[in-house]
């Protein structure tokens, strides 16, 4: 896939998958972990992720990067509104500060993309490592999003969450 298909396709599932977000719904996220995986895995296999005259500093980097990756999706969701109805279904739907979170994920990511050259690694700019970081965000989301809604009581919330 030519790299700039690859950052085509990443913009649109983030876009896609902030959209589905931001919408009241069920808490199953089996749907969009398999997606995550995906994306990691595409990221992983399509290299370009180490700079081979610099490995052990662009593992570092990339270490970095996926810790990061990850952080800043456990951070988005402790921001999701989780509940259950009174069916005892679990529900979810980000917030603003969910929006807040994205965002910050992003600046983080456009920051680390200085910071290969910065440190002499030749990196060039590589989708691929792109659609590794949101995999692992996404994924990341998902699963802690999923936890939050396996802990809640089994009886329904006695506030329905504004906006809902």
């Amino acid at each position: 896939m030519d790299p700039i298909q690859i950052a085509a396709l990443t913009l649109v599932l983030t876009v896609f998958v902030l959209y589905r977000q931001m919408k009241t719904r069920l808490v199953s996220g089996h749907g969009l972990r398999y997606t995550a995986i995906a994306m990691i895995a595409i990221g992983l296999l399509s290299g370009g992720l180490i700079d081979t005259r610099h490995p052990v500093l662009s593992v570092t980097l990339l270490i970095v990067e996926a810790a990061l990756a990850v952080a800043f999706g456990v951070v988005r969701a402790a921001t999701v509104r989780v509940w259950r109805d009174e069916t005892g279904a679990a529900w979810s739907r980000a917030t603003g500060w969910t929006l807040v979170g994205w965002l910050a994920s992003l600046a983080t990511r456009v920051a680390l993309l200085g910071v290969g050259p910065a440190l002499g690694l030749d990196l060039a700019f590589a989708p691929t490592a792109l659609l590794f970081f949101v995999g692992l965000t996404i994924g990341a989301q998902s699963l802690f999003v999923a936890r939050r809604a396996r802990a809640l009581p089994l009886s329904p919330s006695p506030v329905t969450p504004v906006g809902s």
